[in-house]
């Protein structure tokens, strides 16, 4: 019988009709390798001379090939140590600033998210074996990499981009230093 839901489902779906439009099922991502670095708690700031090394698991050490060409890498990782119940906030500010208009939570850059992914470009300083040393990464030490992207200027960079003039704006002195924002 179920053999049959599934028939009519894949029939409705090829009209546009039926079946969930999003899927409600967990996703499950394993990590290709972790982030080490002497950043122990998460932080709001100063991440720009962070040196991190991003230890890749070895069976896929032929999966680098080629990687240490670019200057710059899309490092994509999970945000491990955000509190299950920060996954739930819908609204936030840019830097925890009340000065700041609250936004809806995916239009800010904070940990605080639906799913708490991370992705950051860092300049690739080199490669040896399995190990990627980067600078700049936001992301403490311990913290699991999803998946490792080179960085394509003319496809990753968006040269007339706008953003509210608001955001151009640096952290102000009242930030209230809540490293998840």
């Amino acid at each position: 019988m179920r053999w049959l839901e599934r028939l009519i489902g894949t029939i409705l779906r090829l009209f546009g009709l039926g079946g969930r439009v999003i899927p409600r099922e967990p996703v499950s991502l394993r990590p290709i390798g972790v982030v080490r670095n002497n950043a122990f708690e998460p932080r709001a700031d100063g991440w720009e001379r962070v040196r991190s090394d991003l230890i890749v698991r070895d069976d896929l050490l032929n999966a680098l090939d080629g990687i240490e060409s670019y200057s710059h890498i899309i490092v994509i990782f999970a945000c491990h140590r955000v509190p299950e119940d920060a996954h739930t906030t819908l609204r936030d500010r840019f830097w925890g600033d009340p000065r700041l208009p609250e936004q809806g939570v995916l239009a800010t850059r904070s940990q605080r998210r639906p799913n708490a992914i991370g992705v950051s470009v860092v300049p690739l300083v080199r490669r040896r074996h399995n190990i990627l040393r980067v600078i700049g990464l936001d992301a403490i030490d311990g913290t699991p990499v999803l998946d490792i992207k080179p960085y394509l200027p003319s496809y990753d960079s968006v040269p007339d981009a706008t953003v509210p003039g608001w955001a151009l704006q640096p952290p102000s002195e009242t930030t209230d230093g809540d490293p998840t924002r």
